[in-house]
């Protein structure tokens, strides 16, 4: 009986272990190589599996999605023999899980070194310089090569992107430097084009201002002449039209002569030879017979005559030493005007009282 119930149990276990061996469960994006006594047979797809137990064995379990590689900086010759370590990243897939397995023994590996050779191989027909700036082209021409090297080991290079390029250190200072001085040279270019460009505005600023400030004079000085070209005509013709007579006009004459000695500045000023016209016109319109300047004695003799047909042919009468002046020219002047001042307020009286009507006196009442 318990050698029945043994038996049962080894059974029991051989069946399982031949379910367990014959069953195989793949994950999504997984691909398992199958071989049969030691040769490929299929390669398993992501799912539930039956295989044969004992005779197939699975080889190798790769991952079919897309993996990135980074290698480590390698040193590249430049054709200019300058030394620079250039470290890659790689983008690639396994599209046949059979060629990636059997067709190359670390395909990461070769994949690394091909990098690395076709670097030097593309680096080496370039300068410094350019293949500091041609990384798209260094790019496309190491993926060409790649792609075309890795698809017979069923891998499909994605995409390479070089990561860094490190040039040595004298190299770098020197860079470092030929930046620095483009940059004060662009600064320096830039400073003197904004000092042109504010002087060109300062002085077309300048010029505007003057140009506006000639102008507003000269719209000044019209506006003015005009103004005073007008205060003249309608004095012209206030005078005229109102017939003023020559007491008005001598006596506005004399009204002006004491505004030229007003002046602070004025040493002395010269008396027009029409001021005894001017003075006779007054005094004679007013009933004065009196010839002469006030303030003024006219000498005796042939002097005097002299002097007096001179103011009576209208030029100015020279004053020779035999002429005694009381008082200076502007006192003479405002004594002039005063007593022309008070002519005109005289005869402006006698005007009024001639102009308003006599009342007849009566006499005392005669008999019958």
């Amino acid at each position: 009986m318990d050698a029945v119930v043994i038996l049962a149990l080894v059974a029991a276990l051989v069946i399982v272990f031949l379910v367990a061996s014959t069953v195989r469960i793949v994950p999504q994006a997984r691909r398992y190589n199958i071989e049969r006594f030691g040769r490929y047979r299929r390669t398993l797809q992501p799912g539930l599996n039956l295989v044969v137990p004992v005779a197939d064995r699975i080889n190798t379990k790769l991952d079919v999605r897309e993996q990135v590689y980074s290698s480590d900086p390698r040193p590249v010759i430049t054709e200019d023999n300058l030394v620079v370590n250039i470290d890659t990243v790689l983008y690639y897939q396994i599209t046949d899980p059979r060629a990636a397995a059997y067709e190359v023994a670390d395909y990461l590996q070769a994949i690394d070194q091909l990098t690395v050779t076709t670097l030097r191989n593309v680096i080496g027909s370039m300068d410094l310089e350019e293949t500091l700036t041609s990384r798209e082209e260094i790019n496309s021409r190491l993926r060409a090569v790649l792609d075309d090297a890795t698809g017979k080991w069923g891998i499909r290079v994605n995409r390479v992107e070089i990561k860094a390029i490190d040039p040595p250190h004298t190299i770098k200072e020197a860079m470092e430097k030929q930046m620095r001085a483009e940059r004060d040279k662009r600064a320096a270019i830039l400073h003197a084009e904004g000092e042109r460009q504010a002087k060109i505005l300062t002085a077309e600023g300048t010029k505007q201002k003057d140009i506006l400030e000639a102008q507003g004079a000269q719209q000044a000085m019209i506006l003015r002449a005009d103004g005073e070209a007008k205060a003249v005509e309608l004095v012209f013709q206030a005078v005229h039209r109102n017939n003023a007579d020559p007491k008005v006009l001598a006596y506005k004459y004399l009204e002006t002569l004491p505004h030229l000695a007003s002046s602070d500045n004025n040493t002395f000023w010269v008396i027009p030879g029409e001021l005894t016209e001017a003075v006779r016109t007054v005094t004679r319109a007013f009933g004065d017979q009196s010839t002469g300047v006030p303030g003024v004695t006219p000498p005796d003799g042939a002097a005097g005559a002299e002097a007096a047909g001179g103011a009576a042919e209208g030029r100015t009468p020279e004053l020779d030493a035999g002429w005694t002046a009381s008082f200076d020219a502007a006192a003479a002047a405002d004594e002039a005007g005063k007593q022309a001042a008070a002519a005109v307020s005289d005869a402006k009286a006698e005007a009024e009282a001639a102009k308003s009507p006599q009342i007849p006196r009566r006499g005392p009442a005669s008999d019958g």
